[in-house]
């Protein structure tokens, strides 16, 4: 898949759910212990949201870092913005 495509996937996903979270592993099985602690504070906070497992897709890691112009996972997305990683969670939380 090209840049342009994975673009597009990334923008399609951010239309149709609220909050996204590109994350490594699932909310069930989160491979990074930043994925683990987003699922948890999600979780406690009772905030539903749509995940990306990034690990199974190496290209969409990649798309993303060009389209955040950020290195880190997860990454959180907030009707269709970048608002952040998991050091940014509790301040995203006050606006969900």
């Amino acid at each position: 898949m090209g840049q342009d495509q994975y673009a597009s996937r990334i923008r399609q996903e951010l239309k149709d759910n609220h909050l996204v979270v590109f994350m490594k592993g699932t909310p069930a099985q989160p491979r990074c212990a930043f994925s683990a602690a987003a699922a948890e504070k999600l979780k406690n906070a009772g905030v539903s949201y749509k995940s990306v497992d990034i690990l199974s897709d190496p290209s969409l890691r990649d798309g993303l870092r060009r389209y955040t112009n950020c290195m880190h996972f997860p990454q959180i997305f907030m009707d269709g913005r970048f608002v952040g990683t998991t050091d940014q969670l509790p301040g995203i939380l006050k606006k969900v």
